[in-house]
């Protein structure tokens, strides 16, 4: 048996099945199907270049097949973490990844208001406060991802480093592209978005009861 030919007609049927897979991705429109074809494609041409003895093509997708599973890894890990944000505290460590470290000295003002607003802020340590409220925001807070939605796109308050610390930054850009991505994870970020609205309604009415209760408490001038 001439084992040349069978490795040309292996060869050839593995770029035909590549092929395929390769045409199928033209008609994805979202992150995850295009990465499971990019998978797929990676692993027919992986075994097809083994008895063509075409290693470098078989190098360059075992390569490409590493990168292809991160990537889908990395964004389903996302979307869980997402789906796990929304229906539990709200958490925001699933955007960690794809923020930037920045630190801040005491007496910085991180944004003013009325500026125009072009990325979230996650706090890692330190303490920080809206300036015109007075409001404190603990470790953990995030602040600015309701700008995103806001159709004007500027600052409520101005945000003041009171003692040095730590905060991640992602620009509104970014979390647009994670939606063109994956639709999945624009919808549970919207829902995500919605439920830390109702929770400022929330606290705010909470505010104004006090605030009431305390000025019916008040004795009044005779």
């Amino acid at each position: 048996m001439d084992t040349s030919h069978i490795a040309e007609h292996a060869g050839t049927a593995g770029t035909l099945f590549a092929s395929v897979f390769v045409v199928a991705t033209t008609t994805m429109r979202t992150m995850i199907p295009l990465r499971v074809f990019g998978i797929l494609t990676n692993i027919v041409l992986i075994v097809s270049s083994i008895p063509s003895h075409n290693y470098p093509t078989g190098l360059l997708h075992c390569v490409l097949l590493v990168l292809n599973s991160y990537r889908l890894h990395q964004m389903l890990q996302l979307v869980r973490d997402v789906k796990r944000s929304v229906n539990s505290d709200l958490s925001m460590d699933w955007l960690k990844p794809f923020m930037t470290e920045r630190k801040c000295s005491a007496g910085e003002i991180l944004f003013y208001k009325d500026e125009k607003a072009e990325d979230m802020l996650y706090i890692v340590s330190g303490r920080f406060k809206l300036v015109e409220s007075g409001i404190e925001l603990p470790v953990g807070a995030i602040v600015g991802e309701l700008g995103m939605l806001s159709p004007s796109n500027v600052r409520t308050q101005s945000l003041e480093c009171v003692e040095p610390g730590l905060i991640l930054s992602v620009s509104y850009s970014k979390v647009e592209e994670l939606y063109v991505q994956n639709p999945a994870f624009g919808f549970y970020f919207l829902r995500l978005a919605s439920a830390r609205l109702f929770q400022n309604i929330g606290t705010l009415e909470q505010r104004l009861a006090q605030q009431a209760m305390s000025s019916a408490a008040a004795p009044k001038p005779a």
